[in-house]
């Protein structure tokens, strides 16, 4: 029965993968906008994180994880003869990758640490059965690579300390390749294995060959991570000159910035009991109480409550930051002795509101807009987008060479519509001909629940401004929109959720034609 259980999870877990929903402009910006760009050429917006003189993210990671499989699609084109791959082929082949590397890596993960049969269903039920599987797992963050790091970091350490007759040669040179890479990919991934990584000094001393080849996998492999980033970051061809006098060392520089309290105050600061009291709970649900009430002391269960811990000690965080830990704690706890089936009812109920909100509608227009956009023969010049997240810029297709992509974020409504005047040609207000005989369109795309655009998009409404809705797509919802005080609870979410979906506006403006003759 339970194996019908996760067949059934799977394809939960292949639809959410295949759901365009938006939960976090890194999962854009710190990944598939970087290698796209130079793969095939996209025209990107690189974030402030590449750009610094003192660059904060490794690509060496990034080009293991989503470059590979981009060389490939370029491969496969010019096999076949096409001219270009379309970037939202490339979008789904990178989410299709993250829910195969979820399935594979972290379901065979799981299987190799708990190792009593009756435990390994309840932990894989349980992970499989999580929200935070279905959609955070499946997206293309720095987190989710971290997660699969992690679990295997920790696999490889019960290999090598349960193995009291050999050094663990192979199992050591991978698992000091493994650590270069979480490092690479996160700073944050020392705080998970950390503590279980302790367990190793005893076998270190029976087995010095150990450590000696944990040293050489590492030393190897951060040397190439730093050749790497060193050649993307520095203009011109590379030269070992550069490496030596001149490397960048990402990581390092990372640390450095994410320990000035000024830096990350343009973040957002929080209190030192995020994580514990409101992020932990967002990701297990009813889970959170078991983690007190019914756990395993696990070598797991360390990893995931120092990583929580020490993470603690950033003002600055966030739910995503913690998805290493979520598998770990549920593959650590056992099911309520008494209550079960109103547990499980209650994890049911949660994890499915959660991932139809998270997996689905959560800012789920941008990236089909973005797709639509790339595709449409209109004569666009400016996209103004308004209320939403960033939107990826390498799905336009390389028409962002003339099409331009502002992102207005919360903007004030009156500033947003004098941001629309800047670029928008008067029109006759009699004659509705273009003063400036322009034929450049401009579009506004926001969420159909922003009120403030309403009086703009009523028939003969007199205003300077008005708005004609093109397209639309309903599955979206703003979450940033929320505003209870002010609003209530039940208007807020008659807004929000009724009014929910995002629409591509065309910008007119109608003027006096004598006053802009």
């Amino acid at each position: 029965m339970w194996r019908l259980a996760y067949f059934l999870l799977i394809l939960v877990r292949i639809y959410f993968a295949l759901s365009p929903s938006y939960l976090h402009p890194d999962e854009n910006f710190q990944g598939p906008e970087v290698i796209a760009g130079r793969v095939f050429s996209y025209p990107v917006h690189l974030t402030w994180e590449f750009t610094t003189d003192a660059p904060i993210r490794s690509t060496f990671p990034l080009w293991l994880a989503y470059g590979s499989p981009m060389y490939l699609l370029r491969w496969l084109r010019e096999g076949f003869g096409y001219d270009e791959v379309a970037p939202s082929v490339g979008y789904w082949t990178l989410r299709v990758l993250m829910l195969t590397l979820s399935i594979v890596l972290e379901d065979w993960a799981v299987l190799e640490m708990v190792q009593s049969p009756r435990q390994h269903r309840v932990a894989i039920l349980l992970i499989a059965s999580s929200y935070v599987t279905w959609t955070l797992q499946t997206h293309t963050f720095s987190n989710s690579l971290e997660t699969l790091l992690v679990a295997w970091t920790l696999v490889l350490i019960d290999r090598i300390v349960e193995d009291k007759k050999r050094s663990g040669v192979f199992a050591s040179a991978v698992l000091g390749f493994l650590v270069v890479i979480g490092v690479f990919n996160r700073i944050t991934f020392p705080a998970f294995v950390l503590f279980p990584a302790l367990s190793l000094l005893p076998h270190f001393r029976r087995k010095p060959f150990s450590l000696v080849f944990i040293a050489i996998s590492a030393i190897l492999t951060a040397f190439i991570a730093v050749s790497v980033d060193t050649t993307f970051y520095t203009p011109g061809p590379f030269r070992f000159s550069t490496l030596f006098h001149r490397p960048i060392i990402t990581p390092l520089n990372n640390l450095i910035y994410n320990t000035a309290s000024t830096n990350l105050a343009k973040h957002g600061l929080h209190p030192f009991y995020q994580h514990a009291l409101v992020n932990l709970p967002q990701l297990l649900g009813p889970a959170f109480p078991l983690l007190f009430l019914y756990p395993r002391k696990t070598r797991r269960l360390v990893s995931a409550l120092s990583g929580v811990v020490l993470l603690s000690f950033f003002p600055h965080q966030e739910a995503r930051f913690l998805i290493p830990a979520i598998p770990l704690i549920l593959s650590s706890i056992r099911l309520p002795k008494t209550f079960t089936r109103v547990w499980i009812g209650s994890w049911i109920i949660f994890n499915v509101c959660m991932g139809i909100l998270m997996g689905v509608y959560h800012q789920g227009g941008i990236v089909p807009t973005q797709i639509h956009l790339a595709k449409e023969d209109a004569n666009v010049a400016h996209a103004f987008w308004w209320k939403t997240y960033s939107p990826p810029i390498w799905l336009l297709n390389g028409k962002n060479e003339y099409l331009t992509t502002k992102d207005l974020m919360g903007m004030p409504g009156p500033s947003m519509l004098e941001q629309l005047k800047t670029v928008t040609s008067c029109e006759n207000k009699f004659s509705l001909k273009s003063i400036t005989e322009s034929k450049e369109l401009v579009y506004l795309v926001a969420p159909r629940s922003a009120y403030f655009l309403k009086p703009y998009t009523l028939p003969n409404s007199g205003t300077e401004i008005t708005l004609e809705e093109l397209w639309s797509y309903r599955q979206h919802i703003n979450l940033d929109d929320l505003d209870f005080g002010d609003d209530g609870v039940w208007p807020t979410l008659e807004r929000v959720v009724g009014d929910r979906g995002l629409v591509v506006w065309n910008v007119k403006r109608i003027c006096d034609a004598n006053r802009h003759a």
